[in-house]
């Protein structure tokens, strides 16, 4: 015979069924505004980060860059232990390979910083901008290329107009945005490259500034000689700058890595726009350097070519939401 159910315990069940979906619902959301925050927080900072590096323009790029490796060193070891990271650093540890890959990295990384200091501290903010503009599409083409990743019809149609415009530059005005290219290929190389390491950011960033470090001392000890060199003889103002340059890469990093935890990767991708559009704002708007008819011409191939890349985007994954459901 069937066990009869009272209606109070089909009540209770009911309820509590509801409590915990809206429970979850409700972390599910907090944790997507978490994300949201944390990403706008990471691209803003990226953004005005020329602010940063102009207000020490009189200090030279490599020791700014040289500054920027000691102190994030620091500030890594500060952030691995506050993150209870170092389980990770050790396993890492163990894997020469590894540690080899995220010398290269390292070396990669150091080039895109050079590049984008002297950049921003030389008049040259626009270039800078349109490399990280650019650096979405060539982590597209990367993919085809090293990954084995299809093309989509319009990614092809996106990756032909950004080279279109790069070749206008070349055929008209006799230039190539050396600077932009520059920044989106050694980016899109050091992307790929820890893609395919399979590292965290913390623990591959600890590693990179450790590989650096040595490099970073012995040049700033014996090698710079600028007025800035000796910080015993520099303003204590001019010195936390300099040791802010930790702060600045390594608290967008934190936030970027909370976002990527609570945020889709697709949703994370749109928010990258952020950085370079801030950049763009601050170098006319800011700064006062002029929009050339050839970087004019470039830019508008590369903005034609990230509004079908994101709407492809935005599509593709409207598809696979319906075919889920």
């Amino acid at each position: 015979m069937a066990s009869q159910i009272e209606p109070k315990n089909v009540l209770a069940s009911v309820s509590q069924f509801d409590f915990i979906s809206i429970s979850e619902l409700f972390m599910s959301q907090q944790n997507t505004t978490k994300g949201v925050l944390c990403a706008l927080g990471a691209y803003f900072i990226w953004g005005v980060a020329p602010i940063y590096f102009k207000t020490i323009k009189e200090v030279p790029a490599e020791e700014i860059l040289t500054h920027r490796i000691i102190w994030s060193f620091f500030f890594m070891l500060i952030l691995l232990t506050l993150s209870r990271h170092w389980s990770y650093f050790r396993q890492v540890l163990k894997q020469p390979k590894k540690i080899l890959v995220l010398g290269v990295t390292a070396v990669t990384i150091a080039s895109n910083w050079l590049i984008y200091i002297w950049a921003v501290n030389n008049g040259h903010m626009l270039q800078a901008s349109l490399g990280y503009f650019i650096n979405p599409l060539v982590n597209v083409l990367f993919g085809m290329l090293f990954l084995h990743e299809r093309f989509r019809r319009m990614q092809w149609v996106a990756v032909a107009l950004a080279l279109t415009g790069v070749l206008i530059q070349l055929w008209q005005f006799g230039s190539i945005p050396i600077i932009g290219l520059s920044l989106a290929v050694t980016f899109a190389t050091y992307g790929l490259l820890r893609k395919k390491l399979g590292v965290d950011a913390q623990t591959g960033m600890t590693f990179e500034t450790l590989w650096l470090l040595p490099v970073g001392v012995i040049f700033l000890l014996f090698f710079a000689d600028s007025p800035t060199s000796n910080m015993t003889m520099n303003s204590w103002t001019l010195n936390l700058l300099l040791i802010a340059a930790g702060i600045i890469t390594t608290v967008p990093l934190l936030l970027f890595t909370e976002a990527a935890n609570h945020l889709r990767l697709s949703t994370l991708g749109f928010f990258q726009y952020l950085g370079p559009s801030i950049m763009f704002l601050l170098a006319v708007f800011m700064y006062g350097e002029v929009m050339t008819q050839e970087l004019l011409i470039t830019f508008g191939f590369i903005w034609v070519a990230l509004i079908l890349f994101t709407l492809d985007a935005l599509y593709t994954q409207q598809k696979l939401r319906r075919k889920q459901h």
